[in-house]
């Protein structure tokens, strides 16, 4: 019964986004270009960790920006949710995230900063979260981003940083005691001249109050096809978090292990 209602989910969002296109484009005001993706994925890992469970999950985003540069939007994604029963990462089901920037480029850098909150509408809200006090909004943050980027020829570059300042999530870390977190990456792109494809990879290292048993570095490497509105893309992603980092446990392991992710993005 699962997999037919993640089928039914993803079908209406992939057919969603394909209807909803020819109306955005007749209702945004020229000086405007609204954007959006549906996506289906094996699972959801952010930043290395497995958001998901390691199971399969739905996601979707819009974005409005302005031909100034400014920009803002929505992105989405279902998870599965245990109450932490199968693992230490549990969003609750749901995450919802809200973000608004500013984009120019000068002298070919292209220049990137804003601010992105992250929601979780059902965190902690199962017997064994509210046994351990979390509200409603524990989970709920917000970062500040900036980022850097150049192509050369192919190949693309980019380097950013997010940082959180100290919030009332950090109330409820479990491996550090500091009250911000800093994440910084870098990543690299390219497309293969004459064919559908192209490579990326990301190189990624969480300091702070975010720890996952310890600071730790994450990656990802893959390849993507497009074709039209569509592109399929598989990637390797995971963590420097050994299973001897995790204690020995399976449990706290699972989330950071590498793994292969394939996903189906329809954009519009």
């Amino acid at each position: 019964m699962k997999n037919i209602v993640r089928g039914l989910l993803a079908a209406s969002a992939l057919a969603g986004a394909f209807v909803a296109a020819p109306a955005f484009a007749e209702d945004a005001p020229s000086d405007f270009t609204i954007t959006g993706s549906a996506t289906v994925a094996s699972q959801y890992r952010f930043r290395g960790l497995s958001q998901s469970n390691n199971e399969p999950v739905v996601q979707g985003s819009v974005t409005v920006t302005h031909k100034s540069g400014l920009y803002a939007g929505v992105w989405g994604s279902s998870a599965s949710s245990s109450d932490f029963n199968n693992s230490p990462i549990d969003i609750g089901g749901t995450e919802i995230d809200v973000f608004a920037g500013y984009s120019t480029t000068l002298a070919g850098v292209t220049l990137d900063g804003g601010v992105y909150g992250y929601l979780y509408p059902s965190y902690g809200q199962g017997s064994f979260g509210q046994s351990v006090g979390l509200t409603r909004n524990a989970g709920n943050y917000y970062e500040l981003y900036a980022s850097v980027a150049k192509t050369y020829g192919p190949v693309k570059g980019k380097l950013g940083i997010n940082f959180a300042p100290a919030q009332n999530v950090f109330n409820y870390s479990t491996w550090s005691g500091t009250r911000s977190n800093t994440y910084v990456y870098g990543e690299l792109s390219s497309g293969i001249p004459g064919t559908p494809l192209s490579v990326h990879s990301h190189l990624g290292y969480t300091s702070g109050g975010f720890d996952y048993v310890r600071d730790y570095l994450d990656y990802s490497v893959g390849v993507s096809a497009s074709w039209k509105a569509l592109t399929l893309d598989a990637s390797f992603v995971g963590t420097d978090i050994g299973r001897g980092t995790a204690f020995g446990s399976n449990y706290l392991y699972r989330p950071a292990k590498p793994v292969g992710v394939v996903s189906l993005t329809a954009a519009f």
